[in-house]
């Protein structure tokens, strides 16, 4: 099956899907997308039962996606971006403080305690797995998702400043996530003993710091080619070349791809670049060209992310882990992010009830699926995967579809402008 008949498939579904959820559902359109593929590919498991060439054909197909390739070579960089763009970046700037502990601090210390209390958990069940493992876990589950959250958190009348504080912080724990990920993942295939504390430090200084300095550079050369000249469709075009061409770099320096299209996303995005170098017709078509984009890879995506449950191993003990993590995963969220909102609460006035808004808004998604699928097999690979897609389907099904209603009971309405 080559590459175009993949492509072609994944659009077909992804097409199919949201207009049945457009039509019945009328579901956010993330949630929309994974329940109905969800309930496609059970159907797929039910029908295979009694012809066995169907789940072959299905399980071929699924394995030519390579799922990882797909999001974090390929979509991520244009969702990013996308996201970036279109951040209100007066409220990212009012909450940067937060918004950086948030993405750093938070992300390490959730690293931390869902690693260690995975490993204890693993140990009573009889697992014997290194802690260094139950660590990589940590760092891939602990990063929050916005593509996931940030249409659902506008719908639900959230506070902008408590808006920007989930949105803000998803945008950079996506990258500071994966460098972490990537120094614990090098230390566990080199073993720990081979660890140096300098080269974990130089790692992640190349990699953050890379990020964030070839973002800036590439958001002032979008923005010196935008205002050179006044031509909405090779303005989009310079939009697209930035991204892609950015990411590529980022790949061959090793600095955070991730980081690098948040920065230059939020410089694109920014009201002062977009009032100095686009015009009225210019800015219209980048958001729509963008929010497109956006969508299109949003709907495969999600699609991937369902159909990704054909080949799963789903074990009962590997499923019962699972709900377990769930608990020790919201738990742990909701700790890494107590400690920043006790020491920015009164200098922020925070909203009431930041903490618990930012716990069940903070679902997981493909990013996390994505780098567990990563893993090496002597990893306990498929014990990680599994446990990786209980919560990832639980958060997107569960408090996806609740968020907006704990944010009404909430009652925010009255601070909304605060």
């Amino acid at each position: 099956m080559d590459l175009f008949t993949i492509l072609t498939l994944l659009i077909v579904l992804s097409a199919v899907f949201g207009f049945i959820n457009e039509k019945f559902f009328k579901l956010p359109d993330t949630i929309g997308m994974m329940l109905i593929t969800i309930l496609f590919t059970l159907a797929i498991v039910i029908f295979g039962s009694l012809f066995p060439e169907l789940i072959e054909v299905s399980k071929s197909f699924v394995l030519k996606l390579d799922f990882k390739t797909a999001l974090l070579d390929i979509m991520l960089s244009f969702l990013l971006f996308a996201g970036a763009m279109h951040t209100n970046f007066d409220q990212l700037k009012i909450q940067r403080y937060p918004i950086l502990v948030f993405a750093t601090f938070g992300v390490l210390l959730s690293t931390f305690i869902i690693g260690y209390s995975i490993h204890f958990v693993l140990h009573l069940l009889g697992y014997d797995i290194p802690l260094i493992y139950c660590l990589l876990f940590g760092a891939l589950i602990s990063p929050t998702d916005p593509i996931a959250v940030l249409g659902i958190l506008k719908k639900a009348g959230v506070p902008e400043k408590l808006e920007a504080k989930i949105v803000g912080e998803s945008l950079f724990n996506d990258g500071v996530a994966v460098v972490i990920f990537i120094t614990i993942y090098q230390i566990a295939k080199g073993g720990a003993e081979d660890a140096d504390v300098t080269e974990i430090m130089h790692l992640l200084g190349v990699e953050v710091g890379g990020g964030i300095l070839l973002g800036l550079i590439l958001g002032y050369i979008a923005y010196v080619m935008m205002k050179a000249i006044d031509n909405y469709a090779v303005e989009v075009l310079i939009t697209l070349a930035i991204v892609t061409g950015g990411y590529l770099l980022a790949n061959h320096y090793h600095a955070s791809g991730p980081l690098a299209m948040v920065v230059t996303g939020l410089i694109v995005g920014h009201d002062t670049v977009r009032h100095t170098t686009m015009s009225e017709i210019t800015e219209a078509y980048i958001d729509k060209f963008w929010e497109i984009v956006d969508m299109f890879l949003n709907a495969i995506l999600f699609v991937m992310i369902g159909l990704e449950m054909i080949v799963l191993e789903w074990k009962t003990q590997y499923i019962a882990i699972g709900i377990i993590a769930i608990v020790i995963v919201l738990v742990a969220r909701y700790i890494s992010l107590y400690i920043p909102i006790l020491i920015f609460r009164k200098k922020l006035n925070f909203v009431k009830h930041t903490g618990l808004v930012m716990t069940w808004g903070g679902l997981r998604g493909g990013i996390s699926i994505a780098l567990a699928l990563s893993l090496a097999d002597n990893m306990h690979r498929e014990l990680f995967v599994t446990i990786t897609y209980v919560i990832v389907l639980f958060s997107i099904l569960v408090q996806g579809l609740t968020v907006k209603k704990l944010v009404l009971k909430l009652n925010y309405q009255k601070e909304k402008d605060e």
